[in-house]
């Protein structure tokens, strides 16, 4: 199996994560959606990434679905499965999945010219994150992992976004957020994150 995507999308890195995390025998082919060399369109109608080709030609896309593809395939066990805990790491991963999205789409906006941009959907989407990050404070228990005793998708999801938020637009939200930011501390100090920075990255200290 080939996971096709590039080493910046925080939606690929999520899937190479769990790889880590599993050491699942998934290989990383490095392709950028954006360049028209790029194969993505191919596997994915949408062109989006990430990918995942499997060995008898098929194509599998979006994050959450090749998440949940190889969980189920190699039984990861990355998603609780009693209910509260199921529906709990849902919970997480779709707002930690919101986050991303409003963070790339203000990223994309201010990526147009200057006079093209709109100031007002940055602040919109801007307003998105930062609700959702004092939501997040407001529930964090103190505790190692967001659900139950173990690292889950949760843990993945909202780990990733949060270090978005730093490689792309550098934001002192860890003061307004303790017990967010030591949660994340211990999260990101696992080798699966040290090993998917994005290029030339260096976390904050």
């Amino acid at each position: 199996m080939k996971l096709y995507g590039s080493l910046t999308s925080p939606y690929v890195r999520k899937v190479r994560v769990l790889i880590k995390e599993k050491t699942l025998p998934v290989e990383l082919v490095v392709d950028d959606p954006w360049l028209e060399t790029t194969r993505i369109p191919a596997m994915n109608p949408l062109g989006k990434v990430p990918a995942l080709l499997l060995d008898d030609g098929e194509a599998i896309y979006d994050s959450t679905l090749v998440i949940a593809w190889l969980d189920f395939r190699f039984q990861c066990g990355i998603v609780p499965a009693e209910q509260k805990g199921y529906w709990d790491c849902m919970k997480w991963h779709t707002l930690a999945n919101g986050i991303l999205d409003a963070a790339v789409a203000r990223v994309l906006e201010s990526r147009r010219p200057a006079e093209k941009q709109m100031p007002e959907r940055m602040a919109r989407e801007q307003a998105r994150i930062e609700r959702a990050l004092d939501q997040i404070e407001s529930r964090m228990t103190g505790g190692a992992y967001l659900v139950g005793p173990g690292f889950t998708l949760a843990d993945i999801a909202l780990g990733v976004a949060l270090q978005y938020l730093d490689f792309r637009d550098p934001d002192p939200w860890r003061d307004r957020r303790a017990r967010l930011a030591r949660w994340h501390a211990g999260i990101v100090a696992r080798s699966s994150f040290a090993e998917t920075l994005p290029p030339g990255f260096v976390p904050p200290s």
